[in-house]
């Protein structure tokens, strides 16, 4: 079995699933785990990703107005490589490359491969879609064993919170800072689930601009950035320069923290659980202890109020 990833969610699935001997191409932005930086890469985009939030949101709107993709897929490399099934997604236009350009590209490949394309816009929805991939490349008893433990991970957080009666915090996660974006899809469960109360999004909607006096009204007791494509350290050196504008003054009182968004919050793969958990500890450190310093890194140092915990 020859598999074709075309996110870097799907790589970690393939990977998590025990066939990383089965890739056989991923994208540029594949990166973990970092066996797969040997693998041939099959896309390469024309946005400048290390320019400033409001430099890269321009060059994309600009490139949505012309119809243009963002992502190219080396297509020669791909039909090289002779693939059995591409992963894909239905998502977003913005984080990967175009489900119907995928398919297009596919049908021209002899044979044409299978196509698994993930959608979940839920934790219960990425569990659904590591056991699509699973059924594709005869991996289901892995992704049994997988989501079992997922869900017992998930259950361990819930009935310690619950055994605390621990409050929950209000709290705003930005996916986007200039201009300012709420963290939609999975990540207001994942707020939830950590013990928190999310403030700017529902479970399942799309992330959406807002206004920074938006954050403000809505009143959070936690600002956490998780800027979509950062790592850690970017993201902390963003909330930073956020927080010394003048409309973001009324943010300093607040508990603000920067995760790592790639590693826990914008890639809907396993590693979705390992920001809840980061997420919890978070919010409830008498509970569960602080965050590990190479997932969350505190920008302010007002703590989070948990007066009902130990």
């Amino acid at each position: 079995m020859r598999v074709v990833s075309l996110l870097p969610s799907a790589t970690e699935i393939v990977v998590a699933l025990g066939a990383l001997d089965q890739l056989a191409g991923v994208t540029h932005a594949c990166d973990y785990p970092p066996q797969v930086a040997r693998l041939p890469h099959l896309t390469s985009t024309g946005i400048d990703g290390t320019v400033a939030p409001d430099a890269i949101d321009r060059d994309v709107r600009d490139a949505s107005e012309r119809g243009a993709p963002l992502y190219t897929v080396n297509e020669t490399l791909l039909a090289s490589l002779r693939p059995d099934v591409i992963v894909t997604q239905a998502l977003c236009d913005v984080c990967a490359v175009r489900e119907t350009d995928v398919r297009a590209i596919a049908a021209r490949l002899t044979p044409a491969p299978a196509i698994v394309t993930l959608s979940g816009t839920s934790i219960g929805g990425i569990c659904a879609d590591i056991e699509r991939v699973a059924a594709a490349i005869d991996a289901a008893d892995e992704a049994q064993e997988i989501v079992a433990g997922l869900r017992a991970r998930l259950r361990s957080v819930h009935d310690r919170l619950r055994a605390a009666r621990a409050p929950r915090p209000r709290v705003a996660v930005l996916e986007w800072t200039d201009p300012v974006y709420t963290a939609g899809h999975w990540v207001p469960e994942m707020v939830h689930r950590a013990g928190g109360q999310d403030v700017l999004a529902t479970p399942g909607s799309h992330s959406r601009a807002i206004k920074v006096s938006d954050v403000a009204a809505a009143e959070p007791e936690v600002l956490v950035f998780a800027p979509c494509g950062y790592g850690l350290e970017r993201a902390a050196r963003e909330a930073e320069d956020v927080l010394r504008r003048d409309e973001w003054r009324w943010a300093r009182a607040r508990a603000v923290w920067a995760i790592d968004a790639n590693a826990l919050a914008s890639r809907p793969g396993p590693r979705i659980v390992d920001g809840v958990e980061t997420l919890a500890r978070v919010l409830h450190p008498g509970l569960f202890g602080s965050p590990a310093g190479d997932r969350a890194v505190p920008v302010s140092a007002v703590p989070v109020s948990s007066p009902n915990e130990p």
